[in-house]
């Protein structure tokens, strides 16, 4: 047996033993990062997840970071909860910066028990989280909170729509 044989005979073990183990082919959510999101788009997007929350009347808190994690808009909306408004950035900047859906840290927690999750600064193990992808690449990331997690995904999904319905327009 060749060396890349052995090799590759004793990563299939690993792999039955600990699914931690896995290597993939390729990097997880190797997303390019882009040009930050424009306050304009960061607004529409906000605009958007607004709408969502005032028609299923929930109160909440919208961010939109650009592809560095930094804040670029806010809007709290009347009534929602005060200590949501950091979970808000937070979930956007975390979205931003792992290039992936804060569900997926929740999940991993949660459902896989991959506590050690906790301890990477930045994470945030609770759904709503969401990367701003246009052309490919990401500008931001819209982070929503003040109601369940289901709630908060919700309102963002209906955010991050927009960029995703400004990509098609433009094809």
């Amino acid at each position: 047996m060749s060396n890349d044989e052995t090799e590759l005979a004793n990563e299939s073990r690993l792999v039955a033993s600990n699914p931690l183990d896995a290597v993939p082919d390729e990097i997880p959510f190797d997303v390019p990062y882009g040009l930050p999101i424009s306050l304009a788009r960061a607004q529409a997007v906000i605009h958007a997840a607004v709408a969502e929350a005032t028609r299923r009347n929930w109160k909440m808190n919208v961010a939109v970071a650009d592809s560095g994690g930094n804040l670029v808009a806010f809007q709290r909306m009347d009534g929602a909860m005060l200590a949501s408004i950091q979970i808000a950035e937070h979930k956007a900047r975390a979205a931003a910066t792992f290039r992936r859906p804060t569900k997926i840290f929740e999940d991993g927690i949660n459902l896989m028990h991959l506590n050690y999750l906790l301890a990477f600064d930045g994470v945030i193990a609770s759904r709503g989280g969401i990367p701003l992808i246009d052309r490919g690449e990401i500008i931001g990331a819209i982070g929503c909170s003040g109601g369940a997690d289901s709630q908060d995904e919700i309102v963002s999904e209906a955010g991050a729509a927009v960029i995703n319905q400004l990509q098609a327009t433009k094809k």
